[in-house]
C-alpha cells in the first residue's frame, strides 16, 4: 500500500506565498499519529473543532489506512512537497458524514533521535488539480502558443514576452525587458477602419489600464527585424492584469498576424466599395476619375486611364484602333508619389502592347500591370496600375482584384459613352426641332431660354414657339412632354408641329387645345393597340396664348400646365389665373380659356416646371421666386431679364430640362388701323373702296399697292353684302404686311374656285388668292373674318398672267 511522503523539513519557501503551506490546511501529528495540532484552515476545510480532533488519530477520519515511509537515506535531496507526486489522494470523512476527497503530504518537524513529529498539509483534490493545469497553461503559453503575448507594466513597458514573438521578431526578453513598445518597433503604426495609421500605438495599452474594459481588435502593422522590407499586420487585443486586491498592475497584449486575412479583406472592401463609387455620373471622365481616386494609394502607387478618342465622343471606336495602338487620350491618371506619376506616364509602350491584344500584360521589372477596358466585347482604352517598393509587386491575388475593377469601369464607362451619343443625339434633335430664331411680330418683344437637364436625365420634351397669325395677331405657345432622350424630344416635335398647323386655322386656344387632345387620344390609341406602347404624347402639358396687337386682348387655356406670370408696367408680377385644364390624351374633358387686357408694356412670362421645381423647392416656392426676379427686374431689356431669371432660379446644373419664353406686348399704334361698318347694299361697294384709298395715301402706300389692296377691298366686301350680312365691317392694318380684313355675320366657309370662260362672275376669292401672299378665313362668336395679306414693296407683288387679264 502506498505510504505518505515524508519531507525531512521545512524550508522558508514552503511557507511564504505560493510555497507548501499557502493557503493550506494544516494539522500536527505526534509518533503515535495523534493529532495534537489542528488549524483553523482545516477546521474550514472538514468541520472538526480543535477540541473535537486533538487526540483523535488520523485514521479515524480516513476512510483508507495509510503508512508512513520512513526518511529518506543520509545525503539524499529531499523530494519536492510542491511537485504533484508528493501527494497521496485520500477520502477524509467531514464532520457531517460526507467524504472529502484530499491530496496529503506529511513532513517530518523533527530529525535525529528525537520523537517523531509531522506536519499534515491537506489540499482539496480539485485545487490541486486546477493548480498543476495552471502551470501547464502558464508553461504552454510561454512556449507553445501561437498567439503572441507581452506583458507592460503600469508604466507601459515591456516586462515578459513568449516564445512566439521571439520567433517571429528575433529578439529576446533581455532585449526588450523595461523598454516601450515605440522603442522596440518604431515604424509601428495603428491601423484605422479606412486603412489610415494612427502613430500612437500606447492608447489602446492605456486605455485598457485605466477603464478596467478589454480593448479587442486592434489592428498593428509594423515591419520587423526578420523582414524589414515587407510590413505585416496583427490584430491585438489588451485587458488589465490585477493584484488580489484589485489594484491594476499591468496590462497583458495578445496578438495574431492577420496579414493574409488584412490584405484579403481589403481586397474584398475595395470591390465592395467600388460598386458604389465607381460609375455614380454618367460622365466619363468622372467615372475613370473615381476608379483613380479609390485605387490609389490603397491598392496601387500609380493609376491612368487612356480612352480611345471616339469613347469621349460618344461614338464606338472602330476595330483599326486596336492594331494601330494609337489614338489614346489620358482622361485620368493619380499617383501617390511624383516618383510613381513619371514612372507611370512613361508606360506607353505597355499600353500599346495591351490595347493590340486586347490582353492584360505585366512588366515584372517595373511592377506595372497594363489592362484593357473591355465592355461588351469593345475594347475602350486601358488602365495601367503600377506598385513601386518598397510595396509587393501584383501577385496572383491581386490580379483578379485589378481585373475585376477595371472591368466594373469599363462598363461604367460604356454606359457613360452610350449616355453621351444619345443625349447628343437627343439634343441635336430638339435644337432641330425647336425653332432657331422667332418671328418678331409688330407688337411684341421675345426672348427665350432653354436648358436641357444635365446627368442621366438628359433632354426632354420641353418646348416653346411663337407664331404669327392673322390681323396683327400673335401666338404664344410652351409644352411639356414627360420623360427624356429622343423619344422625348421626337415627341415634343410632333405636337409643336401640330400645334402650328392647327394655330393656321384661326382657332380659339380652348378649342385648338381640344382638337389637340382629341388628336393625342387618337394616336396613343393606335400606338398601344399596334405596338402596346404607351404614345408619349400622353399626359404632355401645354398652354396656348393668343395676344391681339390692336385691342391688348390676350385669350389663353391650359392643358394640365402652369399658368403664366404677369409682370405689370408698375413692377408688380403675379401669376395669371388660368383655368386649369387636364394634361392632354385624357379625352373628353373640357378646356376653358380666359379672356383679359394686358396694359402696355406687360410682360408675360411662360415656363415649364423644370425652371421652377426641383428636389431643392416646390413649384410654389419657385413661381414666388420667379416672381420677386421679374418685379426686381422692371422694365429692363427682356435678354438681361431672361439670363437673370436663369441665373437665379437655376444656379446649378438643372435636374429637369427648363424652358422660359418672354414676351413684352405693346398696341398697334391707332394710326395704323382703320376700322369702318359698311351697310349691307351692293352700292357701299365704292364707298368701302374710296374710305380704304383714303386711308392708303395718308399711309404713302405706293399706288401700284394701293390698287391692289383697293381691289381686293371691292372683292371682299362684295361677297359679304352678296353671301354674308350684318354687321359688316371693314378694317385695314398697316404692320409688316398691309393687312386687308372684312368681317360678316354668317359662319358659310367661302370657297375658292376657277370660274370659267362664260361666267360672269365667281372671279373673286381667286383674285384674291392671285394678289395677295396669304388669305383666309377666321370665325368668331358673331360670324367670320376673310383676311388678306398684301406686300407693302411694290417689287414684291405677285406678277400673274390671270390678273392682267381680269383687268382687261
Amino acid at each position: 500500500m502506498t505510504g505518505l511522503p515524508i519531507q525531512d523539513t521545512i524550508h522558508t519557501a514552503d511557507v511564504g506565498p505560493g510555497g507548501l503551506l499557502a493557503g493550506r490546511a494544516t494539522a500536527v501529528l505526534d509518533g503515535r499519529m495523534r493529532f495534537v495540532g489542528w488549524s483553523p484552515q482545516a477546521e474550514a476545510m472538514f468541520g472538526y473543532r480543535p477540541d473535537e480532533i486533538v487526540g483523535r488519530r488520523i485514521v479515524d477520519v480516513l476512510d483508507e489506512p495509510l503508512t508512513v515511509k520512513s526518511s529518506p537515506a543520509a545525503g539524499a535531496a529531499p523530494r519536492t512537497a510542491e511537485a504533484p507526486e508528493a501527494y497521496v489522494i485520500r477520502s477524509v470523512r467531514h464532520r457531517d458524514g460526507h467524504a472529502v476527497p484530499t491530496a496529503l503530504c506529511l513532513v517530518r518537524l523533527s530529525q535525529g533521535r528525537a520523537a517523531a513529529m509531522w506536519l499534515m498539509v491537506a489540499m482539496e483534490v480539485e485545487r490541486l488539480q486546477r493548480r498543476a493545469m495552471d502551470q501547464a497553461v502558464l508553461a504552454g503559453l510561454y512556449t507553445q502558443s501561437p498567439v503572441m503575448l507581452v506583458v507592460y507594466d503600469t508604466d507601459i513597458r515591456i516586462r515578459w514576452i513568449n516564445t512566439a514573438i521571439e520567433e517571429q521578431f528575433g529578439f529576446g526578453l533581455k532585449e526588450v525587458a523595461g523598454r516601450g513598445l515605440p522603442e522596440v518597433l518604431p515604424d509601428g503604426v495603428l491601423l484605422t477602419g479606412d486603412g489610415r495609421a494612427a502613430r500612437d500605438v500606447e492608447r489602446p495599452i492605456r486605455e485598457a489600464l485605466r477603464t478596467g474594459q478589454p480593448v479587442t481588435d486592434v489592428l498593428y502593422q509594423s515591419t520587423t527585424p526578420r523582414d524589414p522590407d515587407h510590413p505585416r499586420v496583427w490584430s491585438l487585443s489588451y485587458f488589465r492584469l490585477e493584484d488580489e486586491a484589485g489594484r491594476p498592475i499591468g496590462v497583458c497584449e495578445a496578438g495574431l498576424d492577420i496579414t493574409d486575412r488584412y490584405a484579403m479583406r481589403r481586397r474584398l472592401a475595395l470591390l465592395s466599395r467600388a460598386s458604389g463609387s465607381i460609375g455614380t455620373t454618367l460622365d466619363i471622365r468622372r467615372t475613370a476619375d473615381e476608379l483613380a481616386e479609390l485605387a490609389v494609394p490603397e491598392f496601387a502607387d500609380a493609376l491612368t486611364v487612356d480612352l480611345l478618342e471616339p469613347v469621349l465622343s460618344g461614338q464606338e471606336p472602330p476595330a483599326a484602333h486596336r492594331t494601330e495602338g494609337s489614338g489614346l487620350l489620358r482622361v485620368a491618371g493619380r499617383a501617390r508619389d511624383s516618383a510613381a506619376g513619371d514612372l507611370a506616364a512613361s508606360l506607353d509602350p505597355l499600353r500599346g502592347r495591351c490595347l493590340t491584344a486586347a490582353a492584360q500584360v505585366a512588366d515584372p521589372v517595373t511592377g506595372a500591370l497594363a489592362l484593357p477596358l473591355t465592355a461588351r466585347g469593345t475594347v475602350l482604352g486601358v488602365a495601367l496600375l503600377l506598385r513601386t517598393a518598397p510595396r509587393t509587386p501584383f501577385d496572383a491575388e491581386d490580379i483578379p482584384v485589378a481585373v475585376e475593377l477595371v472591368s466594373g469601369t469599363a462598363l461604367c464607362l460604356d454606359n457613360a459613352r452610350r449616355y453621351v451619343h444619345e443625349h447628343a443625339t437627343a439634343l441635336t434633335l430638339q435644337r432641330d426641332l425647336l425653332p432657331h430664331t422667332l418671328p418678331r411680330p409688330a407688337g411684341v418683344e421675345v426672348a427665350h431660354r432653354y436648358l436641357p437637364a444635365q446627368g442621366p436625365a438628359g433632354v426632354g420634351g420641353d418646348w416653346y414657339d411663337v407664331i404669327p397669325l392673322s390681323g396683327a395677331r400673335v401666338g404664344l405657345l410652351v409644352g411639356d412632354v414627360a420623360g427624356h432622350g429622343t423619344s422625348a424630344a421626337a415627341t415634343m416635335g410632333r405636337l409643336r408641329t401640330t400645334v402650328a398647323a392647327l394655330s393656321a386655322l384661326d382657332l380659339a386656344p380652348d378649342e385648338l387645345l381640344a382638337r389637340l387632345d382629341d388628336l393625342v387620344v387618337r394616336a396613343g390609341s393606335a400606338s398601344s393597340a399596334e405596338a402596346g406602347t404607351e404614345d408619349r404624347a400622353l399626359g404632355a402639358t401645354c398652354l396656348y396664348a393668343v395676344y391681339d396687337t390692336v385691342n391688348r386682348h390676350c385669350v389663353m387655356a391650359r392643358a394640365g400646365h402652369p399658368p403664366p406670370v404677369l409682370l405689370r408696367p408698375d413692377g408688380h408680377s403675379e401669376l395669371v389665373d388660368v383655368p386649369a385644364g387636364p394634361p392632354l390624351g385624357l379625352g373628353g374633358l373640357p378646356f376653358e380659356s380666359v379672356d383679359f387686357e394686358l396694359p402696355e408694356g406687360s410682360t408675360l412670362a411662360l415656363f415649364t416646371d423644370g425652371l421652377v421645381e426641383s428636389r431643392r423647392q416646390d413649384i410654389d416656392s419657385g413661381i414666388r421666386r420667379l416672381c420677386g426676379v421679374l418685379s426686381r427686374s422692371g422694365a429692363g431689356p427682356l435678354k438681361e431679364i431672361c439670363h437673370r431669371v436663369v441665373a437665379e432660379l437655376l444656379p446649378g446644373p438643372p435636374e429637369d430640362d427648363a424652358a422660359l419664353l418672354l414676351v413684352r406686348t405693346h398696341a398697334l399704334a391707332g394710326h395704323l388701323v382703320g376700322t369702318w361698318e359698311i351697310p349691307a347694299d351692293p352700292g357701299e361697294v365704292a364707298r368701302a373702296r374710296s374710305l380704304a384709298g383714303g386711308k392708303l395715301a395718308e399711309w404713302g402706300v405706293a399706288d401700284e399697292v394701293a390698287f391692289i389692296v383697293e381691289l381686293v377691298v371691292s372683292e371682299l366686301v362684295t361677297n359679304a353684302i352678296r353671301h354674308g350680312g350684318s354687321p359688316i365691317r371693314l378694317r385695314l392694318i398697316r404692320e409688316d404686311e398691309l393687312i386687308v380684313e372684312v368681317s360678316d355675320g354668317a359662319h358659310t366657309a367661302p370657297h375658292l374656285r376657277r370660274a370659267g370662260s362664260e361666267d360672269e362672275g365667281g372671279r373673286g376669292l381667286f383674285l384674291v388668292a392671285q394678289m395677295t401672299e396669304r388669305w383666309g378665313t377666321r370665325y368668331t362668336p358673331t360670324g367670320k373674318t376673310i383676311w388678306t395679306e398684301v406686300p407693302e414693296a411694290p417689287e414684291r407683288l405677285p406678277r400673274d398672267l390671270a390678273i392682267d387679264e381680269f383687268l382687261l
